[in-house]
């Protein structure tokens, strides 16, 4: 296994050093193969919503025809944002089943600023950042049992993020 050069310096036999590199490259051949096309737990990549023009576009890309204003739904920001480039918002849902969320912001040329879909047995919640160029309506979307439900909070915006 060892050998000892004129020095008297302890080497790996080449051949067991071969051996090794052989093993780590299949090793690390295989791992790739497996982990490779596995695929992220991501939802449906729906760029034709992201991309719509007014808030009636990007609900019509949604598939939203209609939903109801409902109290189990909370948007939760501050009144005033003194940047628009970075307003913190949180979105709950009480209702049972929740499927998807999203946010919309009414009056942003693209106003579809987020979307989940929330797992089975998943707490119906989650907090981020929007970019907002004006004060508007920030619109949070529920799909819940097959129907969509809605809560909207209006959020003055001081200094424009959009390109203002």
């Amino acid at each position: 296994m060892f050998d000892s050069d004129e020095k008297g310096v302890q080497v790996m036999d080449q051949g067991r050093r071969n051996a090794l590199r052989m093993a780590s490259a299949l090793g690390l051949v295989c791992a790739g193969s497996l982990l490779g096309p596995m695929r992220a737990f991501a939802g449906e990549w729906k760029a034709n919503s992201f991309e719509a023009k007014g808030l009636a576009n990007a609900l019509k890309e949604l598939g939203v025809d209609s939903y109801t204003m409902s109290g189990e739904v909370s948007v939760i920001s501050a009144e005033i944002a003194e940047n628009g480039a970075v307003v913190p918002v949180s979105v709950n849902s009480a209702i049972p089943n929740t499927e998807y969320m999203a946010i919309l912001i009414e009056k942003n040329p693209n106003p579809l600023s987020v979307a989940f879909n929330i797992p089975e047995g998943t707490e119906a919640a989650f907090t981020t950042r929007v970019k907002m160029g004006e004060t508007s309506n920030i619109l949070a979307l529920v799909k819940a049992n097959g129907k969509w439900f809605a809560a909207s909070k209006e959020v003055k915006v001081t200094l424009g993020g959009c390109g203002g």
